[in-house]
């Protein structure tokens, strides 16, 4: 691909590709959510969606009483293992907390435990994901300073997204998570083996035994997340694509500036125009670099935080689907067993109440995922544009300006020529 074309704008240069049927996540109309039409300067349009953001922001700060900050990695070496301990600090007004303040020392481990607590005491609520334990080959190398801050960030992204949440906020574990010094003996109160290995049982058995009705909303957000899911794993994909190639056109770039500058030094009459394109390509390269740290900083963070966000909630909507399936087959067998029926029916009645339960925890963290979902996302492709827009305004400024200096010199020169 040519650097011409690597440097397109991002969603001109998706919505280029062969995949583009995977890809219409982004609206065709062109009027903006209240009817208005589509503002002609692009500043404008970002700053009205900036304004509402800082609106929403605003309206959130006041009802948050708990701040949860993850910082100040520190890598620990022992006889047999290398890890990364992170600082977690918290600020709470919350009364059921001894302190208003907190902080503690956690390594990756302990946020999977949390995880897997909030989920097994919540099975139908979207607990938010973490990042991958393991790095993909090609990546960067599990101890590399960017890796780090990477995962930092999104352990920072985790824990608040837990502390916004109404019912998981509240949860033992995460007070637990928070405030213990250590966890070693919180960690032996969970469920044990046994336990597990049973629930696995039963959720494969309900699975293989399927569902005689699912409730049609439920469907529907199936339906929902499945489309979600393929749109913004191809996305995805497809940003990572561009970034690779964006990177191998700034290292042509930085090979192009030198080239001008050497055939300067061999050509008199041409020496300062191609000094000029020469810096020109320079100043450019710049730009393109901190445009693809841009990407990589901002938009592909988000966008995979939410391909692992559609792997969880479609693994939430399994769960309640298993405790459905679980109360339909205790039914049918109190409909056909003729004997022990006045046991089998008190746990038909306890199936059924999960199963309402499930429904409603369901329910309620659906909408609370999608407005999240679609702020965050929002936001990211916001800050895309206008990274785009100042990266090809720095951009033209510089070619601009080598034009008007060429205009200059051909104009006294015509002039000197006259005389």
């Amino acid at each position: 691909m040519s650097g011409q074309t690597v440097a397109a704008d991002l969603s001109g240069h998706m919505l280029g590709l062969d995949e583009d049927e995977d890809l219409e996540v982004f609206t065709k109309n062109s009027s903006l959510a209240d009817g208005s039409p589509m503002p002609n300067s692009p500043g404008s349009m970002v700053n009205q969606y900036r304004l509402e953001e800082d609106e929403e922001d605003q309206l959130g700060a006041y009802t948050k009483d708990i701040f949860v900050t993850v910082d100040n990695p520190e890598s620990n070496v022992t006889a047999i293992e290398t890890f990364i301990m992170y600082r977690v600090v918290t600020k709470t007004t919350r009364s059921e907390f001894d302190s208003s303040e907190y902080e503690v020392r956690r390594r990756y481990q302990d946020f999977l435990w949390l995880r897997s607590r909030l989920e097994e005491n919540h099975p139908t609520l979207i607990v938010h994901p973490l990042p991958e334990k393991f790095v993909m080959k090609g990546m960067v190398e599990r101890f590399n300073d960017d890796f780090i801050e990477t995962r930092r960030k999104a352990l920072h992204r985790f824990l608040n997204k837990i502390s916004e949440h109404p019912i998981l906020s509240y949860s033992q574990h995460f007070k637990v998570f928070l405030t213990a010094q250590d966890l070693v003996s919180q960690k032996k109160q969970g469920p044990g083996f046994l336990s597990r290995m049973g629930e696995t049982v039963r959720a494969v058995a309900n699975s293989v035994r399927g569902l005689r009705s699912r409730p049609e909303e439920f469907t529907v957000m199936q339906d929902y997340m499945e489309n979600f899911s393929n749109k913004i794993c191809s996305v995805d994909k497809v940003t990572q694509r561009i970034i690779k190639e964006q990177r191998e056109y700034l290292d042509e770039l930085k090979q192009y500036s030198p080239t001008y500058t050497q055939w300067a030094e061999s050509e008199e009459e041409l020496s300062q125009p191609l000094k000029a394109i020469a810096s020109c390509v320079e100043r450019c390269s710049k730009e393109t670099e901190e445009q693809i740290h841009h990407l990589s900083e901002v938009l592909v963070p988000t966008l995979h935080e939410y391909v692992l966000c559609a792997e969880t909630v479609k693994a939430v909507m399994r769960r309640r689907d298993n405790i459905q399936a679980e109360f339909e087959a205790k039914n049918e067998a109190l409909v056909s067993r003729k004997v022990d029926q006045e046991a089998l029916q008190e746990e038909v009645d306890g199936l059924a109440d999960r199963v309402e339960l499930a429904n409603n925890a369901l329910r309620g963290d659906w909408s609370r995922w999608q407005n999240g979902m679609r702020t965050d996302l929002r936001s990211a492709f916001i800050s895309t544009a206008e990274k785009n827009v100042e990266h090809y305004e720095k951009c033209l400024a510089v070619w601009e300006s080598f034009l008007l200096s060429q205009r200059e010199e051909l104009s006294q020169e015509q002039v000197e020529d006259a005389s």
